[in-house]
């Protein structure tokens, strides 16, 4: 079946529906094929809140994937003391099926691509980032 998107609903650049929408990308994939109904998605957001992490950790079981998110955060009197201590301070934790950790996997990749072409590559070594600050735009 082919997606036909809520016209108040503006579309993914990647043209895979609207714009952020994980369940999509996550569903059975939509195939435009001629003479198959089209089903039209609606984007229910009642529920949604808004979390900022700085760090992730992972963990997996045989049937799913689990993703941490939260925030490290540095301990400044351990640092004023010689011993350096961070702190992951855990604020969300979402559960997944392999084939959903895959699908998350190739869209984060296709989104770090494109933001690498427009602004150049991500640096992951932070000695090498404090080195070479990014251009100011």
């Amino acid at each position: 079946m082919a997606a036909k998107q809520d016209p108040a609903t503006p579309p993914d650049p990647q043209g895979a529906g609207p714009a952020g929408d994980g369940a999509l990308a996550g569903g059975p994939q939509a195939e435009g094929r001629e003479g198959q109904q089209q089903v039209r998605l609606r984007l229910d957001e009642r529920n949604l809140h808004t979390s900022y992490a700085n760090a992730f950790r992972s963990d997996a079981t045989a049937n799913e994937v689990m993703l941490y998110f939260g925030l490290n955060l540095v301990n400044p009197v351990a640092a004023q003391q010689g011993n350096p201590e961070i702190t992951f301070q855990t604020n969300e934790r979402i559960i997944m099926t392999y084939e959903t950790a895959k699908r998350l996997a190739l869209t984060l990749g296709q989104i770090i691509r494109r933001h690498e072409e427009q602004f150049g590559e991500i640096e992951l070594d932070v000695s090498k980032r404090r080195q070479n600050p990014p251009a100011q735009t």
